[in-house]
């Protein structure tokens, strides 16, 4: 059985790869090829299901693969079946199978037909290595691959404003989610000193070891990890990226953000629960953050005017409950809960059009005004203003954009003097000293090397975010990330013995590759057109496609999607990250958080967006 277990993770997988060779004229093959890969896979995890029902229902863990192996250090493919799993896994297959049938129909004639059942048999492979998952660098995996493909199916509708504004808005925030669950990875390496599998977290008294020697350590893991599932499910405060979501197509959001990759935040709580359901503070901040979630998502749901947003609110609104429920330890009614509002919201977002259709025809013929009825000023009032702030969705959008991304943007604006060929030079001087302080080591003061990886670090880190707020050349942008790139290696390769030449190469393998060939794209684009400023939507995918692709699957390397060796590189990257460099690991973090978002920040305004050329259609704001 451990053996057939993989094959939900390769027939996904297989798909997506045919998918990708058939031409984009071919409609039917391109639909045929979705639908039987979700039909067999919903087909043979019934089978399956139900052989592991009839055999004493073991829980299953099936170690796959090894990427990395050290002394200090394993990197591996693991998977894991239990309960948790069967629901999710059954769930998802059955209902990506009936939006494959549904989109065959939906989506005909769509310029980007292809493009949308590539997308959207990426991401059901993303969604079953999470469900399948036997450890945080499996989950993971597929945690970046949804990622990217939420972006992706966002973006559809890539000559609208709109559209891409909106899924930057979305990967930003899906960002947050992304580095809590590498600073809960990097904890759980010095915490169990291995690469912790979810089965040994049902070890009750191993569980209860550790955290009784290293309280502060775990209740730091458990955090990360509540954070994780918080902003991956669209709890408060980060509720408002949910309705930005539901600008791509209606089938991609009925399956993404209506019913599967929304719930993937109670998916983590519930195979994470037997490591953190003796800490209190975290059962208090699900139960709060729950309750306070349902309420006001309820609130913005009943007014607002887009149906599409009132159905994002009210799945919010459910999964609050959710939460509250795997506090409490009711984990079945929580998947239970779970199966109930997924099926319910793809339905609800599948015919929304159809019942929009007929509500507003039935209210053009039968409306009657409300009857005004004699009530208290006071209460009218605090009504009033309850009301407004619903309509306004509580301004939770510019919260976050004011508290979390606001500074970063003015501290990005204020480094205009880091531009030209001085520079340049300078930063490269800078790194060449460093690699001979690293070479050199005997021949430094203590104190003075102590500081260096922290320097390097906060440099890298400048790069970056000159870059996230650089509105000029994107090519002096790109320069900028891959210099802070190479500065973040080098503050981890300094005072850290265990990260050799071996492990710096398998990082740099992927990135610098990926590096030089988003350079030479963009040289081509501004061979063609001198003008690449980021501070407009170019539109180049229109006349250049294949560049466009290009470009994107080396903006996917310099990330460390998990198809170059980079990916591994991070995972050892941040492992390689002493406890006590407090400073360190939040410069880091930090940094590759805005990393990702400098990257697709270029890519969008550069081959996104409406076109700059008058001759092509155009999309305006509004539409």
């Amino acid at each position: 059985m451990s053996q057939i277990l993989q094959l939900f993770i390769w027939i996904p997988l297989i798909g997506f790869l045919v998918s990708l060779f058939i031409p984009g004229k071919r409609e039917s093959l391109i639909a045929w090829i979705a639908m039987a890969t979700t039909g067999i896979q919903f087909s043979g995890l019934v089978a399956f299901v139900l052989y592991w029902l009839f055999n004493k229902q073991v829980a299953l863990d099936i170690k796959h693969f090894v990427f990395f192996k050290s002394e200090d250090i394993e990197i591996f493919i693991d998977f894991y079946f239990d309960k948790i799993t069967v629901v999710f896994s059954l769930v998802g297959s059955l209902l990506t199978f009936l939006v494959a049938i549904f989109s065959k129909y939906y989506m005909h004639r769509e310029e980007g037909f292809k493009r949308f059942f590539n997308t959207k048999l990426l991401f059901f492979f993303g969604y079953n290595l999470i469900i399948f998952s036997g450890n945080f660098e499996t989950l993971f995996i597929g945690w970046e691959f949804l990622g990217i493909s939420s972006f992706l199916l966002i973006t559809f509708f890539r000559d609208r404003y709109l559209p891409v504004k909106n899924g930057l808005k979305v990967i930003s925030v899906y960002r947050l989610s992304d580095i809590c669950l590498i600073l809960a990875m990097w904890m759980s390496h010095h915490l169990w000193h291995e690469n912790i599998l979810f089965s040994k977290l049902n070890d009750v008294n191993l569980v209860a070891e550790h955290l009784k020697l290293h309280y502060g350590y775990g209740v730091f893991i458990a955090c990360m990890i509540f954070l994780a599932a918080a902003v991956k499910s669209a709890q408060l405060p980060f509720s408002s990226w949910l309705p930005r979501a539901m600008e791509g197509p209606t089938t991609s959001s009925s399956i993404f953000y209506g019913s599967l990759s929304v719930h993937l935040g109670v998916f983590v709580l519930l195979r994470t629960y037997p490591y953190w359901e003796s800490l209190i503070i975290i059962k208090a901040l699900l139960i709060f953050t729950g309750i306070f979630t349902a309420l006001i998502a309820t609130s913005i749901a009943k007014v607002q005017s887009s149906v599409k947003v009132q159905i994002a609110y009210a799945s919010i609104a459910q999964i609050g409950f959710m939460f509250v429920e795997i506090a409490l330890g009711f984990h079945m009614l929580a998947l239970l809960h779970f199966t109930g509002n997924a099926f319910l919201r793809t339905y609800q977002l599948l015919v929304s059009p159809s019942v929009l259709s007929y509500l507003t025809h039935d209210q053009f013929f039968n409306y009657e005004p409300s009857k005004q009825t004699g009530s208290n000023r006071g209460l009218q009032k605090i009504k009033n203003t309850f009301y407004i702030l619903a309509i306004k969705e509580w301004n939770l959008d510019f919260l976050l954009k004011r508290i979390l991304w606001n500074p970063f943007k003015q501290a990005g604006n204020k480094l205009q003097f880091i531009s030209g060929k001085i520079v340049l030079l300078i930063i490269i001087a800078i790194y060449i000293s460093g690699l001979f302080c690293n070479l050199y080591q005997y021949t430094i003061p203590v104190y003075l090397f102590n500081i260096l990886p922290f320097f390097f670090s906060f440099a890298g880190l400048i790069l970056i975010i000159k870059a996230f707020a650089e509105r000029g050349d994107a090519l002096w942008a790109w320069c900028c990330i891959v210099a802070g790139q190479l500065y973040i290696t080098l503050s981890i390769t300094l005072l850290n013995e265990n990260f050799g030449p071996n492990h710096v190469i398998l990082y740099l393998s992927g990135s610098v590759a990926s590096a030089i060939v988003g350079f030479i794209c963009l040289v081509k684009i501004k061979a063609i057109d001198t003008n690449i400023q980021l501070n407009q939507f170019h539109g180049y995918t229109y006349e250049h496609p294949k560049t466009g692709l290009v470009f994107l699957l080396a903006c996917l390397g310099l990330i460390g999607l998990p198809f170059t060796p980079t990916f591994i590189g991070i995972d050892l990257l941040f492992s390689h990250i002493h406890k006590h460099q407090e400073l360190l690991i939040i410069s880091t973090s930090l940094s590759f958080v805005f990393l990702e978002l400098s990257i697709l920040r270029i890519y969008a305004r550069v081959f996104l967006g409406q076109h700059k050329k008058a001759y092509h259609a155009m999309a305006y704001r509004s539409s």
